[in-house]
């Protein structure tokens, strides 16, 4: 897949069919469009682009509006457009004077000038321009002037819920990890590096990886522990998360994102590691010795093997 981050490098595109949005979190419903637009990329004999924005346009339209979190980081979503097997990436730096745009001026200096699509494929709600003045009408009718042909997708539900990202935020901010996995088509999953901890999961038998998230807006689940799997160095193994301010020790009163990894005694500081939330086990809590937590732990181990048994 190729990625372009500056619209003054882009390359002639060949009879290309695009889509348009944030995609936080490139859930079923943005799936559902990615198919369509890689269907109609081979109809057409073209290859499919997917545009979409960093920073998110909300945190440049609302600057003081500290609120948004996501599903997804940039480079979560790099990764999930190339897994879904989109051909281009354009990846828009999203600004107040590109929010400025008029509808028309959108089409025609944007859309048209730049990619030159044969085909535009746009979810049911898609808005665009100045004060979200166009929509799929507004596409439809600029489509006879500059010759495009435009598609809308409908839209998605799973197990009789309309998929948004919204929903999925909601259910990921509550620990319901199943309905927020049902929602992605995927398994929601933290990514980043390891870092050195203060190595105390060490002196109970239960070593873990501590991650540094790199970006401020991703969306954390709750406190608690949760069955996942992780991948290092492309293998995947077992193991349960740990996501809390560690109550049991006193002097230690800031979050920390770690994960105790099954049958594995590699040394991976400094390397990329992604772990894949499947199903919560139980909050976070505070136990009077280190005694107690360790045999708290070991009863989540059998409960985070169980969960992982019964997925596979």
């Amino acid at each position: 897949m190729n990625v372009y981050r500056n619209l003054d490098d882009l390359p002639p595109f060949k009879r290309s069919v695009l889509t348009i949005g944030s995609f936080d979190g490139v859930h079923n419903g943005h799936q559902k469009i990615l198919e369509r637009v890689k269907e109609l990329a081979a109809e057409y004999d073209g290859e499919s682009i997917v545009i979409t924005f960093h920073p998110h346009p909300r945190l440049i339209i609302y600057p003081k509006d500290k609120t948004l979190q996501l599903i997804t980081t940039i480079d979560e979503k790099i990764d999930l457009f190339k897994r879904f097997g989109i051909d281009n990436l354009v990846i828009i730096p999203f600004t107040v004077e590109f929010s400025q745009q008029s509808a028309d001026e959108y089409i025609q200096k944007f859309l048209v000038e730049k990619f030159s699509p044969k085909g535009i494929v746009v979810g049911y709600d898609h808005k665009f321009g100045l004060n979200r003045q166009g929509d799929i009408h507004y596409l439809k009718a600029a489509s006879k002037t500059f010759d495009f042909d435009v598609y809308e997708i409908e839209k998605q539900d799973v197990a009789d819920i309309t998929v948004s990202s919204t929903k999925i935020r909601s259910s990921l901010e509550k620990g319901d990890i199943k309905t927020a996995n049902q929602l992605l088509g995927y398994q929601f999953y933290l990514s980043g590096k390891v870092a050195r901890g203060q190595q105390i999961g060490q002196t109970i038998g239960f070593p873990t990886a501590n991650i540094e998230i790199q970006s401020s807006h991703k969306l954390i689940p709750p406190y608690g522990i949760y069955a996942c799997q992780v991948t290092v160095n492309e293998k995947q193994f077992g193991g349960m998360l740990y996501i809390g301010d560690r109550p049991t020790l006193k002097e230690y009163d800031f979050r920390t994102i770690e994960v105790n990894i099954f049958d594995f005694k590699e040394d991976i500081y400094g390397k990329d590691i992604l772990v894949e939330c499947i199903d919560f086990i139980r909050k976070d809590e505070k136990y009077n010795n280190l005694e107690a937590l360790q045999a708290a732990l070991k009863n989540d181990k059998k409960v985070a093997l169980s969960i992982l048994d019964s997925k596979n």
